[in-house]
């Protein structure tokens, strides 16, 4: 009887201590979904869209998109999970954007500006904020990069 490689929900956990540097790119992405919240943190466990589980003990936080295991038949990789933002639509005046960007920041809210749009979490505070403003938003889902929710860790990449 020929033995049966073991499917990758049965092989042991791997220990995750930092992404790759390095990989066949040839390889197919297996994501590992995780929330924005859990990326921040440098120990926490996932699994992987294929069963695959992972504990992580790392250094620094990992980031959205990064290649972290790499197996014979695959590459492993994180996704950002969407979440419930407000968008609100940036004017042409730069005065309207920076009173947006300054009431947001004085809640203590951190905000993403992207192209068009200032993006945050949805919160009742915000959306109490920007309803006595006047500010028309729309509440969507969307992968979330708030502008100090990066990080940097003083190495550089291939």
């Amino acid at each position: 009887m020929l033995a049966r490689a073991p499917s990758p929900a049965r092989l042991p956990m791997q220990l995750i201590h930092d992404h790759l540097h390095r990989w066949n790119d040839s390889l197919p992405r297996i994501p590992l979904a995780v929330d924005r919240l859990t990326l921040t943190k440098r120990r926490w466990r996932g699994t992987a869209t294929d069963g695959r589980e992972f504990g992580f003990d790392l250094a620094h936080p990992l980031a959205e998109g990064d290649v972290f295991f790499q197996s014979e038949t695959a590459l492993y990789q994180l996704a950002q999970k969407p979440e419930p933002v407000l968008e609100i639509a940036l004017s042409q005046a730069a005065d309207d954007a920076a009173r947006l960007g300054w009431k947001i920041g004085n809640l203590h809210f951190p905000l993403e500006a992207a192209t068009g749009v200032i993006r945050v979490a949805d919160d009742p505070a915000l959306r109490q904020l920007f309803e006595r403003e006047g500010w028309k938003y729309t509440a969507t889902e969307r992968v979330f990069h708030p502008l100090h929710g990066g990080h940097s860790h003083g190495h550089a990449h291939d």
